[in-house]
């Protein structure tokens, strides 16, 4: 199953097999440092003065690593920074050698070294990120970049069924899904709170926004997990929740999307999959508003429970 970063990358691990001819073409020196855990001396890495706009990426896999926004100058005579690409693109293990306790870094894609972080960084995060110039490859601010370091292509879908906490969890269970964040979708006001939302004048619907790798999991597939997760027979509720926040609907981002769910629920009618008619609301997806940050990953952060099947059983 591909691991992805909400950054839109792929990190999943590779295997010896895959890494093996990403390692053929490159120095002594820089297999010492990645595959060795080796270290450059100071103030001899290419990359150290470096000041142009762009990325740092993975010398061996291309993974972006560091951007030059986060890039300071430290004095201790290697490339530094406070602050990663994207925090699920460096992995981090201890380091016990030479007699000292450290933090090793490392690419999350290739597991190759890249240096070691400290804290004694500049503020917002206080960190410093020490690393080897030898374990990077710099791109240059509208540069051409080879397939490994983009970001894979990616679609989005919106989906209101009741709490979005359970839709939201069960959602990122997918295959091929890559980010799911919960929000507010389809009302008036702008920027709503989750007090507006649940006193039913604003007219938003909770509801979970689905970033998907469409080469793994297709439109088809989330559509077809929605309508297991949820009853949507149900008008303006869902199980013990009631209020228009919680009613059923596809708020749809391309006229493809439309005739795709549309056709759905045709095909679910006809078949008399439900007793009575689906309610679900099939509408152009407006405004997404990002819910407050205690609704993100509720189900995870809290162990508690949503009354939403799973659909992938």
């Amino acid at each position: 199953m591909p691991t992805y970063s909400r950054s839109g990358y792929n990190v999943t691990p590779l295997t010896q097999e895959e890494l093996k001819p990403l390692l053929e073409n490159l120095s002594e020196e820089t297999i010492r440092i990645t595959q060795k855990a080796g270290t450059e001396q100071p103030f001899c890495g290419t990359l150290l003065d470096n000041k142009k706009d762009g990325f740092y990426a993975c010398v061996v896999c291309g993974l972006p690593l560091f951007s030059s926004n986060h890039k300071f100058t430290s004095g201790t005579g290697w490339p530094s920074f406070f602050s990663p690409f994207a925090p699920e693109h460096v992995g981090t293990k201890r380091d016990t050698k030479f007699d000292m306790e450290r933090i090793e870094i490392t690419c999350a894609r290739c597991e190759s070294h890249l240096g070691h972080v400290f804290e004694d960084g500049p503020k917002p995060t206080g960190k410093r990120y020490c690393l080897n110039s030898a374990s990077l490859h710099f791109y240059e601010e509208g540069e051409k970049l080879p397939n490994k370091s983009k970001p894979i292509i990616m679609e989005t879908a919106y989906f209101a069924g009741g709490c979005f906490w359970g839709i939201e969890h069960w959602f990122q269970k997918g295959n091929g899904v890559i980010n799911v964040e919960s929000g507010y979708m389809q009302g008036e006001s702008k920027y709503p709170t989750y007090k507006e939302v649940c006193s039913g004048a604003s007219g938003h619907a909770e509801t979970a926004k689905v970033t998907f790798d469409p080469k793994v999991i297709s439109f088809e597939t989330l559509l077809a997990a929605f309508f297991k997760m949820h009853n949507p027979t149900e008008v303006n509720r869902q199980g013990p929740d009631v209020g228009t926040q919680y009613r059923s609907g596809v708020w749809t981002t391309t006229e493809k999307q439309k005739k795709i769910t549309n056709d759905f629920i045709k095909e679910l009618t006809a078949s008399n999959t439900y007793n009575d008619p689906i309610a679900t609301k099939v509408e152009p997806a407006k405004v997404f508003y990002i819910a407050e940050d205690g609704h993100q990953d509720y189900i995870e952060n809290t162990g508690k429970a949503c009354h939403v099947t799973n659909p992938w059983d």
